[in-house]
């Protein structure tokens, strides 16, 4: 087997090379200069918005050992006074060390592929825990189940309660809000009485997924979407490789996310949204059940398989907020606008209620995933709801 490639991340030269949402990240920017960025952030916004990058240079900007400034010039629309920026000079050793974990997934594979040389019962107590510098720790939702677990949050407390050894802070990058139940009460636990050197970057696509309690103790800003031109714009500036019809699709599919347009995989997309489509099919108009099940038993278990079923959700997903667009009379916004003539046939078999009812379903599938049930049956049974229901409501 081939050894996987690992993947070159390069570092932002500085603040002024992140893409969109200019207003926000000022705020925190003037909030980190001035000593009052707050101990718990929830960044949220949809994937590929840039969250994860956007904390990583937040937290280069606190433990930078130059601490560079930019004052920034007064402008109304923004509200900014000539207020001091925070930066980072990305040559220090405490900002080269964080720089590190831009390229997180390979990060990830490492720990994963460092537990899975560990004996049997050392295995099962270890945790994924990305630490690129001694002050800084990233948490990713730990495989398979892809949730944040109660081992992690007991590493992030334990090093809370110890004052910083390198840098002038420790900051904590928990990279989903997906976390076990004694985990999230856990981390509440700290929140509660943080500790003045700490801290902790939540990030979230949903932050309606934490608990109440965990929100009404963080601060949150949000990074919005970027618009569709401005998107297609920045992929024919970085992407000229991209055809201009694809540069289209891929500007709308992003759903306004810089990151996720400039790394799209428009053939992996395709191939999960042909496998959607054939669940959509199955339900409404073509009952082949043959070919839903030859396509279900492809999605086994394992990482490869998690990821399959990951990209299958969220594509149908998608589907079906473009049914419901179309539905609503806005057409015009579909993302999927290479099969608008297919959509808006589809949007004619089904209701309101029908489309409802499918996205709970999807719900329980994602539930299904973290409980480690077989991912074949749960889709089986997921097509298998949508026919019942597709003539019922």
């Amino acid at each position: 087997m081939a050894e996987k490639q690992e993947t070159r991340v390069e570092a932002p030269a500085d603040f002024n090379s992140f893409l969109g949402n200019s207003s926000a990240v000022e705020h925190l920017r003037t909030a980190v200069a001035a000593g009052r960025f707050p101990h718990a952030l929830i960044l949220a916004g949809p994937r590929g918005a840039g969250k994860y990058t956007l904390a990583l240079m937040l937290a280069m900007a606190i433990e930078c050992e130059r601490q560079p400034r930019e004052l920034h010039s007064y402008n109304p629309a923004l509200g900014s006074n000539g207020q001091s920026l925070a930066s980072f000079c990305g040559r220090c050793r405490n900002c080269t060390r964080i720089a590190t974990a831009f390229a997180l997934d390979d990060e990830i594979d490492k720990a994963v592929a460092a537990r899975e040389e560990l004996r049997e019962v050392d295995k099962k107590e270890t945790r994924v825990l990305i630490q690129p510098h001694p002050d800084v720790l990233i948490i990713p939702p730990d495989p398979p189940q892809l949730l944040i677990k109660l081992g992690q949050v007991r590493t992030l407390i334990q090093s809370a309660n110890y004052l910083p050894a390198e840098a002038p802070k420790k900051v904590f990058i928990i990279t989903a809000s997906s976390f076990m139940k004694e985990a999230a009460n856990s981390l509440l636990k700290v929140l509660e009485e943080p500790p003045a050197t700490v801290h902790i970057i939540l990030l979230a696509e949903n932050p309606g997924e934490l608990l109440p309690t965990i929100r009404s103790r963080a601060a949150l800003v949000r990074l919005g979407a970027l618009p569709v031109e401005e998107v297609e714009m920045l992929l024919r500036d970085r992407r000229s490789d991209v055809p201009p019809k694809q540069r289209t699709l891929i500007a709308r599919l992003a759903q306004g996310a810089a990151g996720r347009a400039l790394s799209f995989d428009l053939q992996g997309y395709t191939a999960a949204r042909a496998d959607a489509m054939l669940l959509l099919r199955q339900a409404t108009t073509e009952p082949d059940h043959t070919a839903l099940f030859k396509m279900t038993e492809t999605y086994r278990a394992g990482a490869e398989g998690q990821q399959k079923t990951t990209e299958l959700l969220r594509t149908l997903t998608l589907l079906l907020e473009d049914i419901l667009l179309i539905q609503s009379g806005t057409p015009e916004l579909v993302r999927n606008t290479d099969l608008r003539a297919e959509l808006e046939r589809i949007a004619q078999s089904v209701s309101f209620q029908w489309i409802e009812q499918a996205s709970r379903s999807i719900d329980q599938v994602w539930s299904g995933m973290r409980r480690n049930l077989l991912r074949s049956l749960s889709l089986d049974s997921f097509a298998g709801q949508l026919a019942a229901t597709a003539g019922q409501i």
